[in-house]
């Protein structure tokens, strides 16, 4: 693809705010903010479809749908409200528990030499802090959350629950991403429980569709936990195809024990409509947002969509 203008909105649509390219963040960033995150994901997605070949973007081409400090706590005074910090020593919420022990099987699998595999731990069974914490310990010494402590993890595994599970944090959630699409936006970029949530504000048959979905270490395939629980609920095993997209690309690390069902092909395509999975090397880091947004396979999924006409819209 031959480089096209940097320029890849028009001045009037920059003077409203829209963005040809929207990223919807993963878990984690509560005591982050729009412009925090923004900081570190514009020049990472800029330098991957730079890699690719694409189009010289300017800053002002890539939007963050932020909704992290939707799960911020409140302060002041003294702590008698909110969300405590998660205790390992603690048993965990039931769905929190089948998803640590599904994400520790995963990282067994793919990283024997490094994690120790599960006891034969099964969906119902009662829960000990005993087998938690042995959790824990395996996935940190994985790719997937090296030097990440206890807390951050059930943290993680709290959001993941609480987005699918409270339908009214489930809204305004959404209601965060769809301010940030705009009929000039292109590409929505979802990564980790982002993701998710992309795929449901686009399955939503949106006001403002938008022709290309990049799904980046997505959990979206995960049976019980995260498929059977999307909205729009899948129909005969089978997701549904989000409204009005046309392209969908989703990439994640063979490491990456998030994305714990790596095609995403075999559950949502429709037809002719076929979701493009690929396999990207994030090193070390196997789940991490920069890491994913500078791959040249990335920025080539980026690219495909900015080049869809804009009267196709």
């Amino acid at each position: 693809m031959s480089e096209p203008s940097c320029t890849i909105l028009s001045t009037t649509a920059r003077g409203r705010g829209m963005a040809a390219i929207v990223i919807v963040h993963g878990i984690g960033k509560q005591y982050l903010g729009p412009h925090t995150v923004h900081a570190s994901v514009s020049p990472a997605l800029r330098d991957g479809v730079r890699l690719a070949g694409g189009p010289a973007l300017d800053d002002e081409d890539i939007a963050t749908a932020f909704y992290g400090h939707l799960f911020r706590p409140p302060g002041g005074g003294r702590v008698t409200k909110g969300e405590p910090l998660p205790d390992p020593r603690d048993p965990p919420d039931p769905y929190e528990r089948d998803l640590l022990l599904a994400w520790w099987t995963e990282a067994a699998r793919l990283e024997p030499e490094r994690v120790p595999a599960p006891p034969d731990a099964r969906p119902g069974k009662a829960p000990t802090p005993f087998t938690v914490q042995r959790a824990l310990y395996a996935l940190t010494r994985s790719r997937f959350l090296a030097r990440a402590g206890d807390r951050f993890l059930l943290g993680v595994l709290r959001q993941v629950r609480r987005y699918l599970t409270e339908p009214d944090l489930r809204a305004r959630i959404q209601e965060a991403v769809a301010a940030a699409v705009g009929p000039d936006t292109r590409v929505l970029v979802g990564h980790s429980l982002g993701s998710v949530i992309a795929y449901e504000a686009l399955a939503a048959q949106p006001a403002t569709p938008v022709p290309s979905l990049v799904t980046i270490g997505s959990p979206l395939g995960i049976p019980q936990l995260v498929f059977d629980r999307l909205t729009p609920p899948p129909a005969q095993g089978r997701g549904q195809w989000p409204a009005g997209v046309d392209h969908w690309t989703n990439l994640c690390d063979r490491r990456d024990v998030v994305a714990l069902t790596k095609r995403l092909g075999p559950l949502f395509d429709a037809g002719e409509r076929r979701i493009r999975d690929v396999l990207v090397d994030n090193g070390w880091q196997a789940h991490a947002l920069e890491h994913h947004l500078t791959a040249a396979e990335t920025g080539a999924a980026v690219t495909a969509g900015l080049a869809v006409p804009g009267e196709r819209r």
